[in-house]
């Protein structure tokens, strides 16, 4: 997904944390051919693993469903994530440096193997897609593509691309159809200093969340639902 020059020649009033986010755009922008061919991870080589590693989702069907989505709004879509990402934080949560109570244990027998088979599997998955509420769109929408310029909070399109399909080669989520409720809630998270996942990324995402507001996070939340 190609993005405009125009994106970053502002980042110097944003300040560091825009500064950051452009340098990061600077560096994993790829072409369109090359992003094209990276939203579908499955190769010839890659299916007989897609299809293998069905059994070992047993134990993520009863929060994510058989289709790779949450089957409530607290629990996120795994369908289409990207697949460095989702297995970056299956690594984190096994080893316990990213917390989450309901998993705790999950993961503890899978070898780095079975983990990297499931990011594999999801990211197979076509992603879902919500319907936007007309409450709060246009904030969300203005949030996600232009930023706030008086926060120096950026546009959220640097990280996560104008469609809300993140970056694979970067390790940038698909954020586009998250559940609001999660959305948020990661979000107030990474406000609080209670999820620190970022640390690969310089705790981007905690100098982002520190910046709004409950309003700005579920305007944006409420934008990417319905994102594509």
């Amino acid at each position: 997904m190609p993005f405009k020059e125009s994106a970053c020649a502002s980042a110097p009033r944003f300040g560091p944390v825009v500064a950051l986010a452009c340098l990061c755009l600077a560096v994993t922008t790829i072409p369109q051919e090359s992003a094209d061919a990276e939203e579908s991870p499955v190769t010839a080589e890659t299916a007989e693993t897609v299809e293998q590693a069905v059994p070992k989702t047993a134990t993520c069907i009863a929060c994510h469903g058989e289709d790779g989505n949450g089957v409530l709004p607290d629990y996120p879509n795994l369908s289409g994530q990207n697949q460095a990402y989702a297995l970056h934080q299956l690594r984190l949560i096994k080893s316990g440096e990213r917390e989450i109570a309901v998993m705790a244990g999950l993961l503890d027998s899978m070898t780095d193997e079975d983990l990297q088979d499931l990011a594999l599997h999801y990211a197979s998955m076509p992603g879902k897609i919500g319907q936007s509420d007309e409450n709060l769109l246009g904030l969300g929408e203005a949030i996600y593509r232009g930023g706030i310029l008086a926060k120096e909070v950026p546009a959220c399109t640097a990280c996560h691309a104008p469609n809300g399909q993140g970056n694979h080669l970067a390790g940038f989520p698909r954020i586009a159809g998250q559940p609001i409720t999660y959305t948020v809630a990661q979000l107030k998270l990474y406000r609080e200093g209670l999820r620190t996942s970022d640390e690969n990324m310089n705790g981007m995402m905690r100098a982002v969340a520190s910046r709004m507001t409950d309003t700005e996070m579920e305007a944006v939340a409420n934008y990417v639902l319905g994102l594509y």
